[in-house]
């Protein structure tokens, strides 16, 4: 059965992002904020050291860094991203990472409007 996101889509909600972020010892934990048919929202909290195998999505990625360092690789360029700093990754563009230190960061997928415009 699938997380029951913290935000129900058919309501208004705040919440507080860093209130909600979990990090586990030696390891990565996850938390879907909102899902609509058309995007994901997902909260990350990584301990320092682990990592992401490199993979793709073929949905239009955003990440950005809320607190810690960590080094994103895309397409084979590796950024440090440290807080505030946004990153945008097209759909299938193969990626890793690897957390420098302890640190968190909100994913935002959407999927790919094929619709012509």
């Amino acid at each position: 059965m699938a997380e029951k996101p913290l935000i129900d889509a058919d309501e208004n909600k705040l919440i507080s992002i860093s209130g909600e972020t979990e990090f586990v010892p030696n390891g990565i934990a996850s938390r879907t904020l909102l899902r609509t048919p058309n995007m994901r929202v997902v909260l990350f909290g990584f301990a320092e050291g682990q990592e992401l195998s490199e993979h793709a999505s073929t949905q239009h990625a955003v990440v950005q860094v809320l607190s810690g360092e960590c080094d994103f690789t895309v397409s084979g360029a590796v950024h440090r991203m440290k807080p505030g700093d946004l990153l945008y990754m097209k759909p299938n563009a193969p990626h890793a990472l690897r957390a420098v230190s302890k640190f968190s960061m909100l994913l935002t997928l959407s999927k790919p409007d094929f619709a012509i415009k």
